[in-house]
Formats: C-alpha cells, sequence, structure tokens
C-alpha cells in the first residue's frame, strides 16, 4: 500500500505563525516593561537611588565651658578642630616609601607605621590621632593614594589641668564622662545634623537634587560655672602643697558662699590631665572625690550636734556640766582621746575647743532624758538627716551615679548596741559624709538656716545665644534658727581665737574679718573590724567673712603620715588657714563694718 506524502505548511501560513510569535514576544516585554515602569516604578527608583543617595550624619559643636575670672567669664573648656590620619591598605602603593614621607610629620617609628599601611583583611586603619592643620595639609600634599585625614572636634583646656576632677572629660566617642561633661551631656553636645545627598559614582554629593535633605546641627549650650579660676587655681596650690608635705594619700577641700550654695572652688589632690585622660592608668583619678568619696569626718561633726542641742533649747552656749572623763554606754566606754579620767566643769565652748568626746555625748544625752534613749537618737537623726541633708546625695552638677550618698544610721534599736553608735555619731565617727556634704549643712547654720542646693552651674547659653540664669534653689528653710546661727558662729569665733592663744598664730586674721572653725581628728573604720590605730584622717570645717560668714570651708586630709600631734590641728587646720588667707587677701571678703 502507498504511504500518504507529509503535508505541506503553505508559505503564507509560516509567515502568518511567525509573525504571531513576534507579537506574543512583545506582548510580553510590553507587560514587563509596564510592570517595571509602573508597577514596581516606586521600588525600583528607591533601589536606584539607594546606591546613590548618600546618608551622612553631621555632628554639632559641643559646647564651651567657661568661669569667672575678675568679674568676666573665660573659658576652661574649648573645642579645637584637629585631624585623624587614616588609610586604606588595600589602596596604598609602595607603604615603606609612605611611611617614610609620614614619620618625619607625625612621629613614631617608620617600620611601624609600614606595618599599619600593610595590614590585611581592613580597608581602614589610623595611623594618628590629634594632627594639626599644618599637619593634615603637609600630608594631603603628597597625594598618596588611599591616605586621607578626618577633621574632627577634640576638648582643649586653656587652663591645663585646672579643676579637672570637677570637669570630667569628652572620650573618643564624643559622650561626657565624669565630673560636669558627664552630669550635662546631653545639653553639651546639642543635637547632630543629616545630610541625605544624591552622589555621583565616587560619592561626591552632587550639589543641585531634588533629593538632597539637609538638617543643619543645633549647637550645644555652654555652661559657665560658678567656679572661680583665681580661687580654685590657689585652692590647687594649696592642696597640692599640703599633700606633699604631709605625705597623704589624698586632700581635698571645697570653698562654698554660704549665700547661696555656689561652689566657688572644689579640688583634690592628685589630679590628672584631661588632655591626656587616655594615658591614666589609675581610674580612681577621674574621681572627684570631694563628691565621690564620703569618710567619717570626726569631731568637725561636734557643731552639728552643738546646733541641734541650741535648737531644741537643751543647752545655752554658756552653759556648763561636769565631765566624768569617760561615759559606759552599751557595755563600752566613751572617752576623750587625751585621757578618761574627769576634767571637771566643762562648757559648750570647751566642749569644741578640747573637742571633747564625753562633752558631744552629754549633749546628746540632754536631747533625751538625761541619757541616750529613743528620743535622743531620733532627734539628732532628725537634725542630721531632715535638717542637714546627711545621708542623701545633693544632687550637685556631677557624673551620673558617681556622688555618694553617705550613711547615716536609722535611730531604730536593733539589739546591736544603737546607743553607743549614736553617741559615736554625736563627735563624727559611725557615719560618713562627703566634703561637699559637711560643707552644705555647714553654709545652711552659717547663713541662718537655708540650705541650698550645692551649685556649679551659674548660667546656660543656648546654640542660638540666649542666656539663662540658674537661680538658687532652696531645699529646706529653717534649718536652724537665726539666733543659734549667730550663737554657732560666736562659739567658732571663740574656738579660732582660743587656738591663736594656744599655738597657732597663723590662725589670727586681724580685727577686720571674723573667722571660726573646728577640727577633727577621724578614725578610720578596719573593714576587719573596730578602727586602724595607726591610720586617721584630718579634718576641718570653717568659715570666712566680715559682719557675716562669706565663704563656708571644708578640708578632708586622709590618711596624712607626716606630722606630730593630731590629725585634725596638724593637717587640717593649716591648709583652711591658708585658704581663708587666700580669701581675704586676693578674693574681695567684705571686712567688718567699723
Amino acid at each position: 500500500m502507498d504511504q500518504q506524502p507529509a503535508s505541506v505548511i503553505d508559505p503564507v501560513q509560516r509567515v502568518r505563525i511567525w509573525y504571531a510569535l513576534l507579537l506574543l514576544v512583545f506582548g510580553i516585554f510590553a507587560v514587563r516593561v509596564f510592570y517595571l515602569q509602573v508597577i514596581r516604578y516606586d521600588y525600583y527608583k528607591k533601589a536606584a537611588l539607594s546606591d546613590q543617595l548618600k546618608q551622612y550624619t553631621v555632628p554639632a559643636e559641643r559646647g564651651i565651658i567657661t568661669a569667672s575670672l575678675g568679674g568676666s567669664s573665660v573659658p576652661i573648656v574649648m573645642n579645637e578642630k584637629l585631624y585623624t590620619l587614616y588609610a586604606d591598605p588595600t589602596v596604598v602603593k609602595n607603604a615603606e616609601h609612605v611611611a617614610a614621607k609620614l614619620q618625619p610629620i607625625i612621629g613614631g617609628d617608620a617600620g611601624a607605621i609600614t606595618k599599619q599601611l600593610k595590614t590585611s583583611d581592613t580597608r581602614y586603619v589610623i595611623l594618628k590621632k590629634k594632627l594639626t592643620p599644618a599637619q593634615s595639609d603637609k600630608i594631603l600634599a603628597f597625594k598618596f593614594p588611599g591616605v586621607g585625614t578626618e577633621e574632627q572636634d577634640y576638648r582643649t583646656y586653656p587652663q591645663g589641668t585646672l579643676a579637672s576632677q570637677l570637669l570630667g572629660f569628652v572620650d573618643n566617642s564624643g559622650q561626657g564622662q565624669y565630673g560636669v561633661e558627664q552630669a550635662l551631656n546631653k545639653q553639651l553636645q546639642g543635637k547632630p545634623g543629616q545630610l541625605k545627598a544624591v552622589t555621583d559614582i565616587n560619592g561626591i554629593p552632587l550639589a543641585a537634587s531634588a533629593n538632597n535633605i539637609s538638617t543643619q546641627p543645633v549647637k550645644g549650650d555652654s555652661i559657665d560655672l560658678t567656679i572661680d579660676v583665681g580661687m580654685q587655681a590657689g585652692l590647687e596650690k594649696i592642696i597640692k602643697a599640703a599633700q606633699e608635705q604631709n605625705k597623704s594619700q589624698d586632700v581635698s577641700a571645697v570653698v562654698m558662699d554660704v549665700r547661696t550654695g555656689a561652689i566657688k572652688a572644689m579640688a583634690n589632690y592628685p589630679t590628672y590631665d584631661p588632655s591626656d585622660y587616655q594615658d591614666v592608668s589609675d581610674g580612681s583619678l577621674f574621681q572627684n572625690i570631694a563628691v565621690t568619696d564620703p569618710i567619717e569626718p570626726g569631731s568637725i561633726t561636734k557643731l552639728f550636734t552643738t546646733a541641734a542641742s541650741l535648737q531644741k533649747g537643751v543647752i545655752t552656749p554658756t552653759t556648763s556640766f561636769y565631765d566624768p572623763g569617760s561615759w559606759t554606754i552599751d557595755g563600752s566606754k566613751v572617752s576623750d582621746v587625751e585621757e578618761d579620767h574627769s576634767t571637771g566643769q566643762q562648757t559648750i565652748l570647751s566642749t569644741l575647743d578640747k573637742s571633747l568626746n564625753t562633752g558631744a555625748t552629754w549633749m546628746l544625752m540632754q536631747l533625751g532624758d538625761g541619757r541616750i534613749d529613743a528620743q535622743a537618737r531620733s532627734i539628732l537623726y532628725d537634725y542630721f538627716s531632715n535638717h542637714f541633708m546627711l545621708g542623701q546625695a545633693t544632687g550637685v552638677e556631677q557624673g551620673n551615679g558617681e556622688e555618694a550618698s553617705g550613711y547615716l544610721p536609722k535611730p531604730t534599736d536593733t539589739g546591736a548596741g544603737i546607743d553607743l553608735t549614736y553617741a559615736n555619731i554625736s563627735f563624727g565617727q559611725a557615719y560618713t559624709a562627703t566634703a561637699l556634704q559637711m560643707v552644705s549643712a555647714l553654709s545652711s547654720i552659717l547663713n541662718g538656716g537655708t540650705y541650698y542646693q550645692p551649685q556649679l552651674v551659674d548660667q546656660i547659653t543656648d546654640g542660638n545665644g540666649t542666656v539663662t540664669k540658674v537661680a538658687p534653689r532652696v531645699v529646706k528653710s529653717n534649718v536652724i534658727s537665726t539666733q543659734v546661727s549667730n550663737d554657732i558662729i560666736s562659739l567658732m569665733e571663740q574656738n579660732n581665737t582660743n587656738h591663736i592663744a594656744e599655738g597657732f598664730p597663723y590662725l589670727n586674721f586681724g580685727p577686720n574679718y571674723a573667722v571660726g572653725g573646728k577640727t577633727g581628728t577621724a578614725e578610720i573604720a578596719n573593714p576587719l573590724g573596730g578602727y586602724y590605730s595607726d591610720r586617721v584622717n584630718g579634718t576641718y570645717m570653717g568659715f570666712v567673712g566680715g559682719n557675716t560668714p562669706e565663704y563656708a570651708i571644708v578640708v578632708y586630709n586622709l590618711q596624712p603620715t607626716k606630722y606630730k600631734g593630731f590629725a585634725g590641728a596638724e593637717t587640717g587646720q593649716p591648709v583652711f588657714a591658708n585658704i581663708a588667707h587666700m580669701l581675704i587677701n586676693d578674693f574681695g571678703v567684705t571686712p567688718k563694718a567699723k
């Protein structure tokens, strides 16, 4: 049977088939183009821009810090534009040659620079920080591929180490650390700006583009401190000399204006240079120990016990009492430092002058029923805690969490010898307080009974130049009465006069000025129990003024080792006297009206 021939496609039909296939292909392309250009337009536009649209953070200029000098403000912390030298090792050519050219400009070892320039697995190494504009210009003139400089703001200190622990510093990430820099970091650092710009393939922003968005940075606030630069410098010189002479662990002192709570000078020694904070190996040097380190302050506390007793009316400035030489409380003997035998009739003034622990304990007894009882403890606690504000942080403008609150035991009898504890508190042991807490409490007594929050900031100037004055803030009124204030001032003055007669002529300030104070030799608690027999702190608390007190002063001379006699009289009192003479001679203390 013959096979049928295969069908043959007509040429016209073949053309029609190819035409249909072409229409189908073009149709697919048309649909795809419509999908990409219409339906997915926003997506691909953003994707395209993402390769060209770069976002930059524009850092804000940090606010400066100033303080007063001769009636005007001078900068003590400023900003300086310096440069960071960096390199991309993947682009650098002939590392040895580049290093040889850089070394005379940036210092260091050429071999070490070469090693950095050959670092593998990175496109960014820092070769040197804090280069001057002149150094940057010299380096850029070489036009080395992969080598460049970046401008950065750095803090500079035109007054050197002045008030370094009070100020703190700014770390490499631009954050304030310690002191005012940390406490007021948010105000000082301002608000960074943002720059979103369409760039060319090299990442350079195109000047004309509707997609460019710019938000200007807001300059940080500038802070004007209450500190007097001259007074601060003088105080630092005095405590440095004391630390070196007495071979002390540290010396700390605070000068406060009793009329406002403004801190005029606050210093510690040893200290550090904030320009080279990264070189400090002992982190404790960063701390402002006048704020961070509470101690058992010793017999300067007797002024507070006396003020509370006067205010409650259980004594008068001329009250006398029989001193038995010691008291037995909770099975333990409380006696004076020099002797534990009867010294006969004593007065409130002689209690302060001779620093009688038995006298302070006797005053505490008068707050109760002639003995240390729940009432006596509660009254003393109330005055120390709620009037003199001990046992709680003051809120001064220092680093976050940096200020210590100290320790003041509550008066509840827990069966652990609370009466003995409160006897010790009455003359300055068994509780702790910072130098700042003590000077703030003393100021409230000297000014007639107003407790001001300690203040380091005098005024704030925002980025627009608007100035806001920081007013003194009253924390507590009627701490004590005006009469008790006057009584304490008189007792402190008489105590100073007595010490002149006892062989301390440097306490003589002449008839035109009122100066008074109280020494303290504070025992140091041994963590294993009891107190060290060979370690004490020398403290002093006093004032200087004319018709009325102007400045309160507290000195902590911590663990002095080179002195004779009592630490308070030999290592605390001389420091106070030098500060008082400085204030009278150089800082316009108002003399008594004639």
